[in-house]
Parts: structure tokens; sequence; C-alpha cells
């Protein structure tokens, strides 16, 4: 089932980038990120290919082209097979330091400019209540005292104070293989 597909870090740090409306992107059926497509010969530089798996396909194409109207960075869309569908989207130029440094594993690091992109807060629905919490971004941006204690226990050693606390960059994670995620369908 494809809801068992973890975010990667390209759908945590730079999709939110394109400013994409985030009920939107669950309603079309927005699967994970990618800097790279392995089905594709040519690659985008400075791209994030949009893995879509939608449920219906008249509210993807509303969803498509309002997208068309709303962003000017799409580059292009493509289909394959299964009902899987690509939109290309080219990042920020402006950026390019912080991505750089999304790769090398280096968040905290990011400008203050890239990190006021994402919200510090989010409401979660706990149990049929409306909880705000700190979101994922703000919490690894700022190494919170509960991240580092999570990665802590669960690799069993103590942070110090120069460590990042979120995984580093996996090119297997971030490349967009259609034939590994048809196995989730």
């Amino acid at each position: 089932m494809l809801t068992d597909i973890k975010k990667n870090i390209t759908s945590i740090f730079m999709v939110p980038t394109l400013k994409v409306n985030k009920d939107y992107l669950k309603e079309s059926g927005f699967i994970n990120g990618y800097v790279i497509d392995s089905g594709k010969e040519d690659q985008y530089e400075g791209c994030v290919y949009m893995l879509f798996h939608p449920e219906n396909i008249e509210m993807f194409r509303d969803f498509l082209q309002n997208e068309y109207d709303r962003a000017k960075n799409i580059i292009e869309d493509y289909d394959y097979e299964d009902g899987f569908v690509v939109i290309v989207y080219q990042l920020d130029k402006k950026y390019d330091r912080d991505f750089k440094l999304i790769k090398e594993g280096k968040y905290s690091k990011t400008s203050r400019l890239f990190k006021e992109m994402f919200p510090k807060t989010i409401k979660m629905n706990r149990n049929g209540y409306f909880k705000e919490e700190l979101t994922l971004q703000h919490r690894i941006f700022n190494k919170t005292s509960d991240l580092r204690e999570y990665w802590e226990n669960k690799i069993g050693i103590v942070l110090d104070d120069t460590m990042e606390v979120w995984n580093g960059w996996n090119d297997e994670n971030e490349t967009l293989n259609i034939e590994n995620l048809k196995e989730h369908v």
C-alpha cells in the first residue's frame, strides 16, 4: 500500500518550498518528492520530481491545471503506467546554498530565510482533540531536546551539540524508481 512509504528528505525540506497546498497534495495522491527520476534518460538539475498516484483522475486534472495556473516553475508533467503521474518543479535558485546544506545533512546551518518558509507549529489531531505541536522541520533546524533524546535512545549514543538530529542524505531514497514503487500498489 502506498501509504506505507516514508517521506524522504526531499519531501520534508524541498517540496514545502514549492508552496503547494498540503490539503491539495494529499487529496491528489501525492506520494513523495525526488531529485532524480531513474526512469528518465535526461535529468533536470535543481528540480523536484513530485510523484502522485491519484484515485480520482478528474480531481487530479483540476489540481494539475490549478498548479499550472499558480506555479510558474513547473517544467513538465508525465505519466507512468499503473496510474502514476510525475510533476517536475524547478526549485527556487535563491535557496541553492540551503538545498546543498540539506544534502550535506547540515540542517541547522541553513539560512534564516530558508527556515522561515516552514511553520513553527502545526495543529495535530490527537484522539479527536486538536493540539498544536512543533513541526518536524522546526525540531530538526533547532535540534530540539525531544528529537535529540529520540535519536539518543534509538541509536544508543549521546549526541553532542555539533551533531545534527536527523538522518543524512541517501541518494537511493531521493531517487524515483517507479519499478520499486509498483510493488506497493
